[in-house]
């Protein structure tokens, strides 16, 4: 019959369990904590964004230099399966403004309740606060409990563990050692879609820290001299920045500083309004106003935005009408370093994909499979990292079931 373990469940362990589970193979789920798909529950309180409906190419650009190493796996699964997929699981969707796809309902915790009831009436068999130690001398799994360690063994297995981002929800990259000792080629974790320190002055801190800068455009320029221009908004922490456009640019901003030890990007507070219109406008006899109420009659910019002008351009500039709104129009922001990976949203690295074969095997591992965040890609926020994650898990599962039915093989 054939058997597989999947190692991990969030949404590629799941995901690798449930195309096992249809191609006639018995299969258990290990996880570490006390329940399953935590991580995927926290991504679904900004409203659980399932993938995007751009067009496929667009869509598959957005995972950079690894855009050949995981496109099989996302033509296999697009977008469109992902939506029946949901569908199937009695979970309606809609597309957003943005071309964000969402649950109707926009929450994760009844989507995996569903899911997790189909898994369980198919047969998938789950056990938590089971944490993966690697393997015995004749190749069986080793699993900590608290009652000590178990043993499991089946004819394939998936690991599907996460990157290094949010540990205390179960991705903790314990796997990175196991799989090393191994000799099994790993890239170095680091952080994506994070945010990033700036050296704000105390009293700006004290003042917007946690307030969000909206309806913003955020300029930055790559090493290999790309131009990125991202509109949307982010978010002053006690550290820097962070959300929204900062992800969007973090990857390009995240290597800049690792070349140059910071990197500089442009902000326009306001994108809809021209270096000319906004200097004629700043040009108007300010008579008794203050230079606070002379920018918001003529510019629209109050509060954080304000601010923001305070806190970088020098005093001079606010007597220049041209300066200033030069200033308005491109604000520089130097970014010192990438926060800690353990806030990231998601992680880029992992385990090379020079190590697995098409079927996501590890080569010098016969019928051991990986996916979804552990392997070595990375995308943007927007609905890419969980389609990419499904759909890694999905083609993982499968081609672990196939292999575990091949007498030969399994």
């Amino acid at each position: 019959m054939g058997s597989v373990i999947i190692i991990g469940g969030g949404p590629a362990g799941l995901m690798a369990a449930e195309a096992a589970i249809a191609a006639g193979v018995t299969v258990d789920v290990y996880d570490s904590m006390p329940s399953v798909g935590r991580k995927f529950l926290l991504a679904g309180k900004g409203g659980l964004n399932l993938t995007h409906s751009e067009p496929m190419e667009s869509f598959l650009s957005r995972y950079g230099a690894s855009r050949a190493l995981i496109e099989p796996a996302i033509r296999s699964f697009p977008p469109s399966a992902l939506q029946v997929w949901a569908h199937e699981l009695g979970v309606g969707t809609f597309v957003g403004t943005s071309g964000r796809i969402f649950p109707v309902d926009l929450k994760a915790a009844p989507l995996l309740r569903l899911w997790l009831r189909r898994l369980r009436l198919n047969g998938v068999r789950f056990h938590v606060r089971h944490r993966w130690c690697g393997w015995d001398e004749q190749g069986r799994l080793r699993l900590l409990t608290a009652e000590g360690i178990s043993l499991a063994q089946a004819d394939a297995t998936v690991l599907a563990l996460g990157g290094g981002s949010w540990p205390q929800l179960g991705s903790d990259a314990g796997w990175v050692k196991l799989l090393s000792e191994r000799q099994v080629p790993i890239i170095p974790l680091q952080p994506a879609n994070c945010g990033f320190n700036i050296r704000w002055s105390e009293h700006f801190r004290a003042k917007f820290a946690g307030h969000p800068v909206k309806t913003v455009a955020l300029v930055v320029t790559g090493r290999d001299g790309t131009t990125i221009r991202r509109m949307g908004e982010f978010v002053i922490t006690v550290n820097g920045v962070e959300g929204g456009i900062v992800y969007m640019v973090s990857a390009s901003v995240r290597d800049t500083i690792a070349v140059d030890g910071r990197a500089t990007v442009w902000l326009d507070l306001a994108p809809d309004q021209t270096v000319k219109q906004l200097e004629h406008d700043l040009s108007r006899p300010r008579g008794k106003r203050t230079v606070a109420t002379h920018l918001k009659r003529c510019a629209g910019i109050t509060g954080v935005k304000a601010g923001l002008l305070r806190e970088v351009a020098p005093n001079d500039v606010f007597a220049d009408p041209a300066r200033l709104a030069a200033a308005i129009k491109s604000l520089p922001l130097i970014l010192a370093a990438p926060r800690p990976i353990e806030e990231a949203i998601s992680t880029a690295g992992g385990l090379s994909f020079e190590a697995l074969d098409d079927n996501l095997m590890v080569r010098s591992l016969p019928g051991v499979f990986c996916a979804g965040e552990m392997l070595d890609w990375e995308a943007p926020t927007g609905g890419y990292l969980l389609t990419a994650c499904l759909a890694t898990g999905r083609l993982a599962g499968g081609k672990a079931a196939q292999w575990s039915k091949t007498p030969a093989m399994g």
